[in-house]
């Protein structure tokens, strides 16, 4: 499992402050590293229309942004590797991991500089960003669960998400101001590097928060008892199969609702319908500031409620409020799309806030990450890595752009109808 080790264990005996403590410092550096991974994720989506042209250059403005986000969702494609041999690694390796590749992008030559070798570079480094993030949330989420006191597990697990939201928020606030700021002639010539290049301070930032984080409690308990697994994945696969199905199915949904929900509707209204790219950056920023606040409210409700309620509540809401809420962007007015973006997330902080504590409790401590490791990242491709690039190639195909809801809400229903089979673990102590 991705940890951090401490000198100085703690006993069955400590205090609940101390747990408290424990809780407070792992939510904090779950959700900075958190940040960082859809920061990076995030400025690459909302960037996808500059980098088109340059490194895809050509006649047709559809197959440049298809062969934009076809490199996005490649990034996906190596999480649930990364997750699985990043598990032995502690966090601080995975956040600096996806800097680093980050950074690299902001570096590169275009096409028109470097000829085929730019793309073959833009695809080699976001291989390396999915690599490492394969193994950041799930580490985070993990780790959360397994540090948080008993009842609030969905309380402290929201802070995983939080660092989502956030991440999502500040990359669109860094492609506003520099957009705003340097002018669309500029921003083709160099000011799409910015966002990239500005990741390195995250990196720092976020090594400082996770250096020393503790241990948890749980896996002490497990290593004064067991080993880990010599074979951890062929034992997830052989003893967890319905698990790691419950729990990527869920992920599926999950992702679908972040990535078309509220990152592709960048796309969906600059590029499809027309609006100014600066002003749709700034409504993303505040949807997604609005989405952070509410997570630990819905975490903390799952703790008394049960996780499935709240999580059906979610789903539900993106099945009704996804494909009108479309409708009213497409109107022409900027109000009304800011409106109707901020209703059709709605239930994207709900879903977020309680799925990653739900995953958590779906595995034993003994394979707790490699489990989670293996679903979380197996929905991610389907929910993240495959929608935007789907959702464009329907769009072109059909015509109509409502195809990014009809997916999102397919992805939605997928979810209910699973949530059907998972048990209620929000009063159960972890396994």
């Amino acid at each position: 499992m991705s940890r951090v080790l401490s000198s100085t264990p703690l006993t069955a005996s400590a205090s609940r402050a101390d747990t408290e403590r424990l809780a407070r410092r792992a939510a904090t550096a779950a959700a900075t590293g958190t940040a960082i991974e859809y920061y990076e994720f995030g400025v690459y989506g909302f960037m996808a229309a500059f980098l088109g042209p340059l490194f895809f250059p050509g006649d047709d403005p559809t197959a440049a942004l298809l062969a934009v986000l076809a490199v996005f969702g490649s990034a996906f494609l190596v999480r649930p590797l990364g997750g699985v041999l990043l598990g032995r690694l502690v966090l601080l390796v995975t956040v600096i991991g996806m800097g680093l590749a980050t950074a690299g992008i902001g570096l590169l030559p275009t096409t028109a500089q470097a000829g085929l070798l730019a793309p073959v570079l833009l695809v080699a480094l976001r291989l390396v960003q999915g690599f490492f993030a394969g193994g950041e949330v799930i580490g985070a989420a993990a780790f959360v669960a397994e540090s948080a006191p008993e009842g609030r597990r969905g309380f402290f697990g929201a802070f995983t998400p939080v660092g989502v939201a956030l991440g999502g928020s500040l990359a669109a606030i860094v492609c506003g101001v520099t957009t705003t700021l340097a002018g669309a002639e500029a921003m083709q010539a160099w000011g799409w590097r910015v966002p990239f290049l500005l990741a390195l301070p995250l990196v720092a930032l976020s090594a400082v928060l996770r250096h020393n984080v503790e241990e948890t409690p749980a896996f002490q308990r497990f290593l004064a008892k067991s080993q880990p697994p010599k074979a951890p994945v062929r034992e997830v696969l052989a003893e967890q199969r319905p698990a790691v199905l419950k729990v990527m199915l869920l992920a599926l949904g999950q992702n679908a609702g972040y990535w078309v929900g509220l990152i592709f509707m960048n796309l969906y209204l600059t590029t499809h319908l027309g609006y100014p790219k600066a002003q749709v950056y700034w409504i993303m920023a505040g949807v997604s500031l609005c989405a952070a606040l509410m997570m630990p409210f819905w975490g903390g409700l799952s703790d008394r409620l049960g996780r499935r309620r709240v999580l059906t509540l979610g789903f539900t809401a993106y099945v009704v409020l996804v494909i009108p809420m479309m409708l009213l962007m497409a109107q022409g007015n900027i109000w009304l799309a800011a409106l109707a973006v901020l209703v059709a997330a709605l239930p994207m902080p709900i879903v977020q806030s309680v799925g990653y504590p739900t995953y958590a409790e779906q595995f034993p401590t003994r394979v707790r990450y490699t489990g989670m490791a293996i679903a979380i990242n197996l929905g991610a491709i389907l929910g993240g890595g495959l929608t935007p690039y789907l959702a464009t190639w329907l769009m072109a195909k059909s015509g109509n752009l409502l195809m990014p809801g009809f997916l999102l809400v397919t992805a939605a229903v997928i979810a209910l109808v699973t949530l059907r089979q998972v048990r209620e673990t929000s009063k159960e102590a972890l396994q």
